[in-house]
């Protein structure tokens, strides 16, 4: 067992925000919270103490939805609307990673900044190629990144440079699947890219696959208009986008779906009532010109809410970044709004951005007695002097806003610690 100190500055609920100052973390001999405190009990004063003094012990993140080979053209093609992003940069550098070793020089560099950045969860889309997810997998788990993986699935809509037949989607799928049995951290998650890419059978086929095996299921829904459209036109006997989901059994607890931009009363409802999981991904939304989710009434009615990354849509890795651009977005829809709609807090950005992504994983809420520590220590001292007295929580608003990689100089990932200062 062991004692870590410091200024402990959770989140248990949306909104909610809790400080210990000068507050103690005790783990058992795995990295379990055994309890959060201000005061020590004698027999744990003797404990081994990592003592933080005055730094921040804050939540790591959780990324919900991001593309790993994308992550080579962050910042490329950001004047274009999606589906001309897709066919112009993405499908042609997905394709790259046919090439194994390109992938693991990515991938190798991608899961290093995600711990560094602080991001010891995700859940992640890879390519189309078999050999290259398993490689992204391997490469997370060296890192001490913890989540799933997805291997893409695409039947149709992928052009010359990335398409796979109907056929070797099912049989790759398969062969993905037997060789993720040697991983412990990172899980597989069933990936059809989204409807416009995948056709009735393979869709329907991944359903069952699902329902079979207890698989999760992540896709993207509503994120542009012209995206809505082409479903329409594709699977013309479903009224709703997410009906094309729910036709093929794959509607369902868990489910992620990133977006959810454009969504109407019917839609938050079906949410709701089946607890899929939106993956609100705002700087990627803003980037490609697709709008702005309704995220406050989406909580506000019961929709469980995760942030992404969305990279390379979302040109920042630094989940820190994508909490303040959400704040952002909802400043800007609450201004746009004729009725007036609050907008996003930094408690509840942060809650989004940690401990609601944290939940899917089976986490309670808060630093939960029984949880791997999930964690990172922040240390501010580069701050530019007020003149007088600051607070912790001042403190904790002001580094959500400012935060570099050499803040962190701590990550803890299901208890152990996977970047030292």
């Amino acid at each position: 067992m062991k004692v870590i100190k410091g200024n402990i500055v959770s989140t248990s609920g949306f909104g909610e925000l809790k400080i210990i100052e000068n507050g103690f973390l005790v783990l058992d001999d795995i990295g379990k919270i055994v309890t959060v405190t201000n005061q020590l009990t004698k027999e744990q004063e003797l404990l081994p103490l990592v003592d933080y003094k005055e730094h921040l012990i804050l939540h790591s993140f959780a990324d919900m939805h991001l593309h790993a080979p994308q992550y080579p053209m962050l910042g490329m093609g950001m004047d274009l609307s999606l589906l001309d992003w897709l066919n112009t940069y993405t499908f042609e550098m997905e394709a790259r990673f046919a090439d194994k070793e390109y992938a693991r020089t990515v991938y190798q560099k991608l899961a290093a900044d995600l711990i560094n950045w602080g991001t010891t969860r995700v859940v992640m889309f890879s390519s189309l190629h078999t050999e290259a997810t398993w490689i992204l997998m391997e490469e997370l788990e060296k890192a001490g990144v913890t989540g799933y993986v997805g291997k893409v699935n695409m039947d149709r809509n992928g052009g010359k440079q990335l398409q796979e037949t109907t056929e070797e989607s099912k049989q790759e799928t398969l062969r993905w699947l037997d060789g993720c049995t040697r991983f412990h951290f990172i899980k597989p998650i069933l990936t059809p890219r989204f409807t416009p890419s995948c056709t009735d059978e393979l869709m329907a086929w991944l359903g069952e696959l699902a329902k079979e095996r207890q698989l999760y299921i992540q896709s993207h829904m509503n994120e542009n208009l012209e995206e809505i459209q082409l479903v329409k036109e594709l699977v013309p006997d479903c009224d709703r986008y997410w009906q094309t989901y729910a036709k093929h059994q794959m509607w369902k607890d868990h489910t992620i779906m990133a977006h959810c931009v454009h969504i109407d009363e019917q839609e938050i409802t079906a949410l709701k009532k089946a607890n899929v999981v939106v993956a609100h991904c705002a700087d990627s939304n803003i980037n490609i010109c697709s709008g702005i989710a309704p995220i406050r009434r989406l909580v506000k009615e019961g929709v469980w809410v995760t942030l992404g990354s969305d990279i390379a849509g979302g040109a920042q890795l630094s989940m820190a970044e994508v909490i303040t651009m959400t704040i952002r977005s909802s400043k800007i829809r609450a201004m746009q709004k004729k009725e007036k709609e609050a907008f996003l807090s930094v408690a509840e950005g942060y809650y989004l951005g940690t401990v609601s992504g944290h939940k899917y994983f089976g986490a309670g809420e808060g630093f939960c007695i029984g949880d791997p520590l999930h964690a990172i220590v922040v240390d501010d001292s580069d701050r530019i002097s007020l003149g007088r007295e600051i607070s912790v929580k001042e403190r904790f608003e002001r580094i959500i806003y400012r935060m570099k990689k050499e803040n962190i100089i701590a990550v803890y990932s299901e208890g152990r610690e996977v970047k030292k200062g």
